[in-house]
């Protein structure tokens, strides 16, 4: 097989970034474009929720690359301008400017949109985290909420007097970073979501009640398993949250972080098939000259014999490998192990593998009473994860359980 003459990625974040570096590195030669909706030049999104928002880093010190390392790439990206169709058969991306893009293969690395609650766009003070630009509005919206100008103090101490009401709805993994980074800067902050404990759907009972405690002693009041009927408001800016019960909690801020969908509504009518992403074989390959990468990429995994969409920046960087080689021929399946991290008030927690809510839990090193410890999920006899608590070192060592192939075992659709 000849390598194409042009690959277009559509899509300028680190999933797009990685596929053009991959190719690269890989030795193609080719035309390579690079098509992004957001005018900024690629940029990563994790610290977005910790650093950033709390002001340990400058933006601008998320951007993933250089412009001297973007030159040397000799790709063109074309920046600020989001592709709206797609014909597959042709192999040809319209964007919004009117530009019509053709190439012998496309990549889709389009990522996600953040969900929102009914009437939320209308109303000042609500904000959801997805952006730069989401990131620096609601740093601002928290540090006016405790009263202090945000020229004057870019982090308020640990310990301070809180002041202002911030509600973070969704107790998944960005709501809760956001419900910790936010209480750290000062405000009182109440998280509240459809989750028994905070991450519970992705930690488990066991492990999401040690989550659950920290945040409780740190300040975070928990309503967990709570469903959120709206949002009041007051001359068009919100004011609280309003629950079934008919409980309001009052806010100054509110935080949506109810999950996101792949951002596929631009593909209607493109021939691809797309099922809660864009659906891909083993080689993630979505049709003839067509792949898909990261967030929005739903592919089968040959070793859990399942259907899987990843929403972590790790699987955004390794997929790029696997979909790169296979542009140029070599056609490799992606058999990952699955991995992602958070970071919340003082705890480092790492994930290997798929640790379902019913798997049975062993603490096999350290101990959840002081928060560092390795977990190890198991069903029917099989690892199926491992969990790492503050002990990065220690968790990489126990990942080799599962690489060794004792995560067989087929694993639900995500």
């Amino acid at each position: 097989m000849s390598a194409p003459e042009h690959v277009l990625v559509v899509g300028a974040s680190a999933a797009g970034l990685g596929t053009a570096e991959a190719l690269r590195r890989k030795g193609y030669q080719g035309r390579l474009t690079v098509l992004g909706a957001e005018s900024r030049l690629p940029y990563d999104r994790p610290p977005l929720s910790k650093q950033v928002l709390s002001g340990a880093w400058e933006p601008e010190r998320t951007q993933l690359r250089t412009q001297e390392v973007l030159d040397a790439l000799d790709a063109e990206f074309l920046l600020g301008d989001a592709a709206v169709a797609l014909d597959a058969t042709a192999r040809t991306v319209r964007t919004a400017s009117g530009r019509t893009l053709s190439a012998d293969a496309i990549v889709v690395a389009t990522g996600l949109r953040p969900r929102m609650l009914p009437g939320q766009e209308d109303l000042r003070g609500v904000h959801v985290l997805r952006t730069l630009d989401d990131a620096a509005a609601l740093r601002s919206a928290l540090l006016g909420a405790t009263g202090v100008p945000p020229a004057e103090v870019p982090q308020l101490p640990r310990g301070g007097v809180p002041r202002g009401r911030v509600v973070v709805v969704g107790n998944g993994v960005l709501g809760a970073e956001i419900a910790a980074t936010a209480r750290e800067m000062g405000p009182t902050v109440t998280l509240v979501g459809p989750q028994a404990a905070p991450m519970a759907d992705q930690l488990g009972p066991q492990v999401a009640g040690v989550l659950a405690e920290l945040h409780t002693q740190r300040g975070v009041r928990l309503l967990n398993g709570t469903a959120v009927a709206g949002l009041t408001s007051h001359q068009r800016r919100v004011s609280g949250v309003r629950l079934p019960s008919g409980e309001t909690l009052p806010a100054d801020v509110v935080v949506v972080a109810i999950g996101c969908t792949p951002a596929t509504e631009w593909l209607t009518g493109s021939g691809l098939r797309v099922e809660d992403g864009v659906v891909c074989d083993s080689y993630c390959r979505a049709a003839d000259g067509i792949y898909a990468v990261g967030d929005v990429a739903r592919w089968h995994h040959d070793t859990l014999g399942s259907s899987l969409r990843l929403e972590n920046r790790t699987n955004a960087v390794e997929q790029t490998a696997v979909v790169a080689a296979n542009i140029l021929g070599e056609n490799r399946p992606y058999t990952p192990v699955p991995y992602f991290w958070t970071d919340q008030f003082n705890a480092k927690i790492q994930v290997y593998g798929m640790p379902s809510p019913g798997a049975e839990v062993t603490v096999v090193e350290g101990s959840e009473r002081d928060h560092r410890f390795i977990a190890r999920y198991s069903q029917a006899g099989q690892a199926t994860g491992v969990l790492g608590w503050n002990m990065p070192r220690q968790t990489r060592l126990h990942r080799q359980v599962l690489v060794d192939g004792n995560a067989h075992t087929p694993v639900p659709s995500l």
